[in-house]
């Protein structure tokens, strides 16, 4: 008699623990970034990461994105609709209450035409039923995990979101900044070659030079000006896409813009490769999944197994329309079970299923690890090189400028012809322009090695 009820009892405990341990891949992190960060005594990333760049425009910017972009809502309204379906699944905990009620007159008339046998008959009735299913396998309890990670993972989609956007924002910004300054510099240029013209037109009346030598000049002058007319093309476009970032219309530019050089850059720390677990809401958001992936397969594995329910009702009836004086009343107690004895297969496939998308949350889960490390290498190796460049190029300007100046001064004096200007003029817009770019992209490489490192998110302890 023992050997049954011990069976039984291990089935029970069995059958109850469906649900097993999150899967996680297997895979060790490195100790240290292979590239070497230059801001070693830096601090980690804060919440408001982008307040460093010390520009208060892009505060207000990043606010109103925060406030107005149209995909960071739809995110939000995600996380209401999971909120919604965790609900749901908790209701699942409790029993059904139903109330019911009825009112009817039937008239009813029988045999042959001259002997008709006419009868009526009214009923009033008002019954109320109460269900319950008995959640022996954690079945229920399965699917309440399974929303409460991906209500967690609808919260970490929306922190990522809202990451990506700040870095959208001040990117786009500074994009917009390095076009106005481009733009500037390709005004000054145009200004000295238009200005190198008129002493070479000056030369030319008086024979002291060639067509030739001003053919090239005028060529140099339309060759600058062309190049204007798509650097405010950039500029307009950056700045509307700036504006849908915002969530508002595209309008023109209202005021002057801070100089690209004003903006500062901010010293941050990379921290440990092993942290950046802790600091990316997308893969604090793949690990939620992860969590959802293992409670569906202990729902499926439940799912195999009989449900039991247990369901009471009573009811009051009579024999009046619109009534219920003098009620006979009525009272029921039951109690069901419910096993699939064959299926075909389908519930044993179901289980396989949803074990297949454990196995493909697993891999996603160290894509998005590899990824973030990645990321993290490029953003510290870029800011590495463009830094270089930026110091190297400041220091090609420099003799550039003078170059210029002293290749004007000796063509005046006749000392030198025309092709030492020109390939003077050419040099210096070249290094300006490189240079404005080079700025551009240290402040874009600072932007993405925030985002790669979650721009100061943490995940919250027994979240």
């Amino acid at each position: 008699m023992k050997t049954p009820a011990l069976a039984c009892a291990a089935l029970f405990v069995a059958a109850c623990s469906f649900t097993g341990p999150v899967a996680r891949p297997d895979m060790a992190l490195p100790q240290q970034w292979q590239e070497a960060s230059a801001n070693i005594d830096a601090a980690l990333p804060e919440a408001d990461w982008w307040r460093g760049f010390g520009s208060p425009r892009l505060d207000a910017l990043i606010a109103e994105a925060l406030e107005g972009n149209p995909d960071l809502r739809i995110q939000g309204e995600r996380i209401i609709q999971a909120e919604l379906a965790l609900r749901t699944a908790n209701a699942s905990l409790f029993p059904s209450l139903n109330l019911s009620g009825d009112s009817g007159w039937n008239r009813r008339n029988t045999g042959t035409s001259g002997n008709n046998v006419t009868t009526e008959s009214k009923s009033s009735a008002l019954n109320l039923a109460a269900g319950y299913e008995i959640d022996l396998w954690g079945r229920v309890a399965a699917s309440i995990a399974s929303g409460k990670a991906g209500l967690d993972a609808s919260r970490y989609d929306f922190e990522a979101a809202r990451l990506s956007l700040a870095a959208s924002v001040a990117t786009t910004w500074f994009q917009y900044l390095a076009s106005i300054e481009r733009l500037g510099i390709a005004r000054e240029n145009l200004a000295i070659a238009e200005r190198v013209l008129k002493v070479v037109e000056a030369k030319y009346r008086n024979g002291a030079v060639s067509a030739l030598d001003l053919s090239r000049q005028k060529t140099t002058v339309l060759t600058q000006r062309a190049q204007i007319d798509p650097l405010e093309v950039q500029a307009r476009q950056t700045l509307m896409a700036l504006d849908i970032l915002c969530g508002r219309v595209p309008t023109p530019a209202a005021g002057q813009p801070e100089k690209l050089a004003h903006i500062t850059l901010p010293a941050v720390s990379a921290g440990l490769p092993s942290e950046l677990l802790l600091r990316r809401p997308d893969i604090a958001s793949e690990e939620a999944r992860l969590a959802a992936a293992a409670a569906n397969i202990g729902a499926a594995r439940a799912e195999l197994f009989p449900r039991i329910t247990l369901s009471a009702g009573g009811g009051l009836a009579t024999d009046l329309l619109l009534s219920l004086a003098h009620p006979a009343s009525t009272v029921s107690i039951s109690a069901g079970i419910l096993q699939t004895i064959f299926d075909g297969g389908r519930l044993r496939a179901q289980v396989d299923t949803a074990r297949s998308r454990e196995r493909e949350q697993v891999e996603n889960y160290r894509k998005t690890i590899l990824a973030a490390l990645k990321e993290v290498e490029d953003s510290l190796s870029s800011a590495a090189r463009d830094a270089r460049q930026e110091e190297a190029h400041t220091q090609i300007l420099e003799e550039a400028e003078r170059s210029l100046r002293l290749a004007e001064l000796r063509y005046r004096m006749g000392a030198d012809d025309l092709l030492a200007v020109l390939d003077a003029q050419r040099t210096r817009f070249s290094v300006q322009d490189q240079l404005a770019q080079l700025r551009l992209a240290r402040l874009t490489d600072t932007v993405n090695l925030f985002k790669a490192l979650g721009g100061g998110w943490r995940t919250i302890p027994n979240e």
